[in-house]
């Protein structure tokens, strides 16, 4: 391992009297490169269709089957059960049973209203929406784990037409995993579409990929700049960038402990935000510590990863003054994944406005979460934790405000509408409220 990727980069926050502001840029925070050069990508996906995609697929994916099929065939589904590893197909089923079990726990009732005033009733109706495209990466490595966190609240929801698009391996196949979890989830759509380019295709549709209403899913800044530019034509659902993770810990925590939470989102790639954050210098020191001992165990693809990200400017311990420092770090950086690691996690917790989610105690690392846990793991990234949450079956259904006034609740409430009507200048919503419909409906008998 090359010791220029040793020096774990380290910020002593001790002395500060504000945070510094360039800690909390992430790598999507500047889309203008990728914006530029997805434009092209997407006109073409808009005027030549499938030909643009099969074009694409080897030009960015390296596909080299001359003949590769858009939509993953039966066939294919298939041979990958029967070549997948039956340990991970019984891992896929207890994460299905686990994510689909909380989802239904969060899906709201068809159909509130309550009594107003008497004789006016006003409530919601929640309904699955038409369409949605689950987006599931594989630039760097294969994520049957994100195929269930975004198809399975969509099923739960009752969307009537979920479908799934992926970037195609070199062989112009989808990795069996993906394929099996489509399967045990009920999908039977999986296109071989990735990059801006998928999204290009889900926004306008071709000959193969059918033009959906939303796209949900985390990608790369291709993907993210590619959202942003068809927002006008596709809901680009939650924003989902690289991935991004804070572990706060204060002093009753093994350092090691808090080494190892911090390599599970830094090996996503090279474009990854993670920091520990903590008041305790003798944490940041074994952390420290303890990081070349693990990255010498997880592989040189993913150890590479990881220092590009500790080592680099996107992530690293950053070591503050006092634990009130740390925790009001994690508010202003808003991180998709928070690890609290403290003696008491539950009070800490109750210090925390800003996350996507929050992963209680020395038993709950991200991995439990991103897999099998039961909570969503597309998460909000950039900061967006502030305004938005994860996705969930509401990001799938959509609500309908109902109203009902009964004949004896209506008098009272068009008195008042009446005098909101003419101070505003409209005569028509006056007229609709005044002595004329009594009039009218008593014609009827109404």
């Amino acid at each position: 391992m090359s010791e220029s990727f040793q020096a774990v980069t380290f910020h002593d926050l001790t002395d500060a009297s504000e945070l510094p502001p360039e800690l909390f840029n992430r790598t999507e925070a500047d889309l203008s490169f990728f914006t530029e050069r997805v434009a092209p990508i997407i006109e073409a996906v808009r005027t030549e269709g499938d030909a643009a995609l099969l074009r694409f697929a080897q030009e960015f994916d390296g596909v080299t089957t001359p003949e590769m099929s858009i939509m993953a065939e039966d066939a294919e589904f298939a041979t990958a059960f029967e070549r997948l590893d039956q340990q991970v197909v019984e891992s896929i089923r207890f994460a299905v049973e686990n994510v689909r079990a909380f989802h239904e726990a969060q899906k709201p009732e068809d159909m509130w209203m309550k009594e107003i005033r008497p004789g006016a009733y006003a409530g919601d109706r929640h309904v699955p929406i038409d369409s949605v495209a689950c987006y599931v990466p594989r630039g760097k490595g294969s994520f049957p784990s994100v195929l269930l966190m975004t198809t399975l609240p969509a099923v739960v929801a009752g969307v009537k037409r979920a479908i799934v698009i992926t970037p195609p391996g070199p062989d112009g196949k989808v990795d069996d995993a993906t394929l099996v979890a489509a399967r045990l989830v009920g999908i039977t759509e999986v296109y071989k579409c990735g990059g801006a380019q998928g999204v290009a295709a889900v926004a306008f549709g071709t000959e193969t990929v059918p033009k959906c209403l939303k796209i949900v899913g985390p990608g790369s800044p291709w993907v993210v700049a590619a959202k942003r530019q068809l927002s006008g034509r596709i809901d680009p659902g939650i924003p989902a960038g690289p991935s991004e993770s804070l572990i706060l810990a204060d002093d009753s925590v093994d350092g090691a402990l808090a080494a190892l939470d911090l390599i599970i989102e830094s090996e996503h790639g090279p474009d990854s935000s993670a920091y520990l954050v903590t008041s305790s210098r003798r944490v940041a020191e074994e952390a420290i510590a303890a990081l070349p001992g693990y990255w010498a165990q997880i592989g040189e693809k993913r150890a590479g990863f990881s220092q590009a990200v500790l080592c680099g400017t996107h992530g690293g311990v950053v070591l503050t003054a006092d634990f009130d420092a740390a925790v009001e770090f994690v508010n202003q950086y808003a991180p998709e994944h928070l690890e609290i690691l403290a003696e008491e996690p539950m009070a800490v917790m109750g210090k925390i406005r800003n996350a996507g989610e929050i992963l209680l105690g020395n038993y709950t690392p991200i991995t439990l979460g991103n897999f099998v846990l039961g909570p969503n793991a597309v998460l909000p990234t950039n900061g967006a934790a502030k305004t938005v949450g994860p996705l969930s079956v509401f990001d799938y259904m959509k609500r309908i405000s109902v109203g009902y006034v009964t004949r004896e609740g209506y008098q009272p409430l068009a008195d008042k509408a009446h005098a909101f009507a003419l101070y505003e200048g409209f005569p028509g919503h006056a007229l609709a409220v005044s002595p004329l419909r009594t009039e009218i409906l008593n014609k009827k008998g109404q």
